[in-house]
């Protein structure tokens, strides 16, 4: 047992930069008060004292902001990054090295007695605001970022965004390993700007072969002002993740 707490302490000078001793970690750390509540409640749960176990489940809550049930399944080093308003379902899995900041929701969608939370794999990093439903897999060394709603499985080394969540694209190994919150893929944007792209050799072709009939058009300079700026602007969002890609 002293082990294991030794273990969880360790674990948060690990995950936060803002640590700086000991007793601090064990006084004023309600995600770390939360997984020692957890621990003890599903003790009792296994051994199906379910209302004893409801019943440290809750005075947890009430001391951490954090709800945890005691059913849940939570693998070692797990870190809840300030806590509050963190809640996980009876039937949710979390492995080990996992960390989730506060606000993250691993939530049900079913009524039926079953498998319906989501399962965690190891490693895996789950943003500020993020909400995962359903009996769905985020695969080992997964990434969610802040604000994301997951319900669909996510294969492994994955980085997260979005309403729906999808897997970002065009950003570099580095970058999605850190999950820098502040400079996350945006899989829409980089979709826009492919298309872009493509209807940009579109139209010099369509130049080209123009000019070689020898018909000119007339250029609608509103569109191409327009065009431009939606350009720069995907451009600006995305540029330095593709700068950092090609560097790699």
């Amino acid at each position: 047992m002293f082990k294991t707490f030794n273990e969880d302490i360790n674990t948060v000078f690990k995950r936060d930069p803002a640590a700086k001793n000991g007793v601090e970690v064990m006084l004023f750390y309600p995600g770390l008060h939360a997984i020692w509540f957890h621990r003890l409640a599903h003790f009792f749960y296994k051994r199906r004292e379910y209302t004893f176990a409801r019943l440290i489940s809750h005075t947890g809550r009430f001391f951490t902001g954090v709800e945890i049930h005691p059913g849940a399944v939570i693998g070692r080093r797990f870190f809840i990054d300030h806590g509050m308003g963190v809640v996980i379902g009876e039937t949710s899995e979390i492995g080990d090295n996992c960390l989730i900041y506060q606000g993250v929701v691993l939530g049900g969608t079913s009524i039926e007695k079953k498998k319906r939370h989501p399962t965690l794999r190891d490693n895996v990093i789950v943003g500020a605001g993020a909400t995962l439903l359903g009996a769905i897999e985020i695969g080992e060394g997964s990434r969610v970022g802040a604000g994301s709603v997951v319900v669909n499985d996510i294969p492994p080394g994955s980085t997260v965004v979005g309403i729906p969540g999808r897997i970002g694209l065009g950003f570099c190994e580095k970058a999605i390993a850190a999950l820098e919150h502040g400079k996350l893929p945006d899989p829409v944007s980089d979709a826009i700007r492919l298309v872009l792209k493509e209807n940009e050799e579109l139209e010099e072709r369509v130049k080209k072969l123009e000019s070689l009939e020898g018909v000119t058009a007339k250029i609608d300079n509103y569109l191409e002002k327009k065009k431009e700026e939606i350009y720069k602007e995907f451009q600006e969002n995305s540029g330095k993740s593709g700068e950092e890609k090609n560097s790699e």
